[in-house]
């Protein structure tokens, strides 16, 4: 699934958080206050779908010969994630805390703005940008921030990146779009990038368990 690359240090897999109780009560949790709230962490079902996306990465490295000590996981700050890292973490063997893994505030959900927080996901229109709320353009900013950091802290590993469905959607977005637009000598600062590798990306769906796909091919 992957080969070589001429921007990207490192070979990257993203997870989308497992099920999680605001998922369950059919609530929007966007802000960092409330995202990081244990209340809001995930439901039953979704702590076995993130053992499963696990077992499934587990595997995926296994395959390419890619031991513990080359892993790095990135994830977003909100209990939903940060509880998905976790148990990925353990069924990899590895600490949660120390250099192997990363909050990064950057990863977090996008915030759809104070008329939204708490009411149910039926109202919201993910392709206006919420009053008060993130746009579009601003996920893209900090998310181009969150790789950039990552690919000058890490070398040689494999990432995982633990996020949100809107945030990885986006993130896609930007790494198609940086393939199909790059050229010789291209990084990420430039936002031309020949990006070769491919990601995986684990993502929940309902109640099915987690399934693992190309992400960019």
């Amino acid at each position: 699934m992957a080969s070589g690359c001429t921007f990207l240090k490192n070979m990257y897999w993203v997870l989308r958080h497992g099920k999680s109780i605001p998922n369950e009560k059919g609530l929007i949790v966007s802000s960092l206050e409330n995202g990081t709230l244990k209340q809001y962490e995930l439901a039953s079902e979704g702590v076995h779908q993130a053992r499963l996306a696990g077992e499934l990465f587990l595997k995926e490295l296994s395959e390419k010969n890619i031991g513990p000590e080359n892993v790095r996981i990135c994830y977003s700050p909100f209990s939903r994630t940060s509880h998905t890292a976790t148990v990925v973490a353990s069924v990899l063997n590895i600490p949660l805390e120390g250099p192997w893994c990363k909050a990064m505030a950057d990863l977090r959900e996008r915030y759809f703005g104070p008329s939204y927080e708490l009411m149910s996901h039926d109202k919201i229109d993910p392709f206006m940008r919420p009053e008060g709320g993130e746009s579009v353009a601003d996920v893209v900013s900090r998310l181009t921030r969150a790789l950039t950091i990552v690919e000058s802290e890490f070398e040689g590993c494999a990432v995982l990146v633990v996020s949100h469905g809107d945030p990885l959607q986006i993130l896609q977005t930007i790494l198609s779009a940086a393939k199909k637009h790059s050229g010789p000598g291209d990084d990420l600062t430039s936002g031309n990038a020949d990006n070769q590798h491919s990601l995986c990306i684990c993502q929940g769906i309902a109640s099915l368990p987690y399934k693992l796909e190309n992400f960019v091919n």
